[in-house]
């Protein structure tokens, strides 16, 4: 989603962008690979002035079975290793590479389980616990190499609020049917960002030397997973009246209830706002808004 997006911008504006695919290309603008170690063709990386990064099994599949998780932490370090190992080798390294990462580094900080005490969290805090804060540790881990030789950014990325897509789709889906829904206490605070935002931080911190480590793509204004919610159910002019305590999210998601929805992230976008970067939406209220008056994004 988020890549097809950025491509769509960079064209539009005249970068000319070609891309790594595990199938046979079907053009000049493609190579193919595995994304396995040794397989970024050396031409690809030689040729570019920049590189993006976003792999990754989706995180919001559910349930997250052992194989599942193996495959959620495959699917980024290896990637990134294999590009990290393809950059350090290459003739001509790119000038930048803007890899893929999460605000799952950061783990839940609520405090003595109320979420809204929890101090904010800028790119100088440390990494928390769960299973997705060690996934993210290894795969920034992974790419860290790179930095010997190019301009590493990590986009640790929080909710992206897309029309019709991504964390959205299935609260849209419901909340239309009257079902919107607060989940657990609904103080947690969620880390969110527009899809445009998110695409202009992307393409901002691509060409901005002033960026380089961590970088958290969020919002600028904190919101709570109830706020974010209730705002939606207004957005589309209906009820939101129900809730999911914590116990059944727990019982019918396991592990993954504590890390996907009832985590408390208060995160602040420190290192984009020390560069000037301007949001379109610096509100979820504005961002829900945008996200569900446009069309559904094309697959």
């Amino acid at each position: 989603m988020i890549g097809r997006a950025l491509r769509a911008r960079l064209t539009e504006r005249g970068d000319v962008v070609r891309v790594l695919v595990r199938r046979e290309p079907r053009g000049d603008d493609e190579y193919r690979w595995t994304g396995q170690v040794g397989s970024a063709p050396a031409a690809a990386v030689d040729w570019a002035e920049a590189v993006v990064s976003l792999n990754g099994a989706p995180i919001a599949r559910l349930p997250w079975t052992n194989a599942y998780r193996r495959q959620i932490m495959s699917s980024r370090v290896e990637t990134a290793a294999a590009l990290a190992l393809a950059i350090t080798e290459a003739a001509n390294p790119p000038a930048v590479w803007v890899s893929a990462s999460a605000t799952g580094f950061y783990g839940d900080r609520g405090r003595r389980g109320d979420a809204a005490a929890a101090e904010p969290v800028t790119e100088a805090d440390g990494s928390g616990r769960g299973f997705l804060a060690g996934v993210v540790r290894a795969w920034e881990a992974a790419a860290a190499p790179a930095g010997a030789v190019t301009r590493l950014v990590r986009a640790r990325t929080g909710i992206v609020l897309a029309p019709a897509g991504g964390t959205l789709a299935p609260l849209i889906r419901t909340t239309r049917l009257g079902l919107g829904a607060r989940f657990g206490s609904g103080r947690q605070y969620w880390p969110w960002i527009s899809l445009r935002d998110e695409v202009r931080a992307w393409d901002f911190a691509l060409r901005d030397e002033r960026l380089a480590g961590p970088v958290n793509l969020v919002g600028p204004a904190l919101a709570t997973a109830g706020q974010i919610t209730a705002e939606l159910a207004r957005a589309l002019g209906r009820p939101h009246w129900l809730a999911v305590p914590a116990f059944a999210l727990r019982l019918a998601l396991d592990g993954a209830a504590d890390d996907l929805i009832l985590a408390s992230q208060p995160i602040r976008p420190a290192a984009l706002q020390a560069c000037g970067f301007e949001f379109v939406d610096p509100t979820a209220a504005a961002a829900i808004r945008w996200a569900v008056a446009r069309p559904p994004l094309p697959s």
